[in-house]
């Protein structure tokens, strides 16, 4: 049998407003690779940046989609795409793709698809990268009438980082991101001063695989763990050492696998919120879908663009609304 649709790669490079710099180095550019579905008349659109961290690059994602081409060019749906590819980068833009290509042919949207009673805007954090104490009150006062903001912290200083986004932002929810550069022992000693200044959410603030130390710790901040989780493999040894876990669909390797993440991790009695890696609008439109069901939004990676998809999803003052029937989805 020939051939049911056809499939294109290719990598692309978006330009930043600004480097984004956090605890492991600065970006300049978000690398990406986009897939198209191409099958009876309809493309479906996905996109990716991958996991940097965990050696993932524009090469190796375009790698694992030409060893998935035959497959997925025979037909292959998401289930089976599960099982023919591990999570990461290069899933999850096939897997954008496929549920973007099945919208378009059934004429049914992926919201409805992926059984969602609700589809409407949701609040996102915006993320202040790291810089200097009065470049973060200068830019948190710019912010100050969003919703959310995520403070990149690193392990120097990170109480005055905060300090400096509270004076420009009085009234804003707080998230601050150590991306994993602070030990057990830091971790204790910042809580009660960041309480202070009332941080909602600590992400990530030691490192993957030293979750082990916080056996025992109460945090007056609850604590989400961000680069500890992939997929739900990894739950167990997160339940009772945080409180949130951060699903990124770049690590899980698509909404379909990230849907699953989500229930399992709510059955593991933890909270729900949705990130993302850098990249367009695309990328982050699966990541909507999971917005539904989580209480915290951090999808902010096209916003951080200086250009994006035309008809991107739109932005204002971090109100994110539902990316347009011709986007995606």
């Amino acid at each position: 049998m020939g051939a049911v649709r056809a499939l294109a790669a290719r990598p692309h490079a978006w330009a930043l407003k600004e480097p984004f710099a956090i605890a492991r180095g600065v970006r300049s550019e978000a690398r990406v690779v986009v897939v198209e579905l191409h099958e009876r008349g309809r493309v479906g659109l996905g996109e990716a940046g991958g996991v940097a961290y965990r050696g993932e690059s524009q090469e190796s994602m375009l790698a694992q989609i030409e060893d998935a081409r035959p497959a997925i060019e025979r037909g292959c749906g998401r289930s089976e795409l599960l099982r023919l590819l591990p999570p990461g980068g290069a899933r999850h833009a096939l897997d954008a793709a496929l549920w973007d290509l099945e919208a378009k042919l059934t004429g049914v949207p992926v919201w409805k698809r992926a059984g969602l009673r609700r589809w409407r805007p949701v609040d996102s954090a915006v993320t202040i990268g790291l810089r200097s104490p009065e470049a973060y009150e200068r830019t948190a006062r710019a912010y100050a009438a969003h919703a959310w903001l995520k403070v990149k912290v690193a392990r120097d200083a990170p109480v005055a980082a905060v300090a400096a986004v509270r004076r420009g932002a009085p009234e804003a929810r707080l998230i601050v991101d150590a991306n994993q550069s602070w030990s057990v022992d830091e971790l204790r000693a910042y809580v009660p001063e960041l309480h202070r200044y009332r941080v909602d959410l600590i992400e990530q603030p030691v490192a993957a695989g030293a979750d082990l130390g916080l056996d025992g710790y109460r945090s007056a901040i609850p604590l989400c763990a961000d680069e500890s989780l992939s997929t739900a493999d990894d739950l167990a040894g997160l339940a009772g050492r945080y409180g949130f876990v951060n699903i990124k669909l770049d690590k899980a390797g698509g909404l379909t696998a990230g849907l699953e993440l989500a229930d399992a991790a709510r059955r593991a009695g933890l909270r729900l919120m949705v990130g993302c890696m850098l990249g367009g609008s695309v990328s982050v439109a699966p990541g909507f879908v999971l917005a539904q069901l989580c209480e915290v939004c951090d999808l902010d990676g096209p916003w951080l663009q200086a250009e994006d998809w035309p008809r991107g999803i739109v932005y204002r003052r971090g109100r994110m609304w539902p990316p347009a029937p011709a986007l995606w989805g």
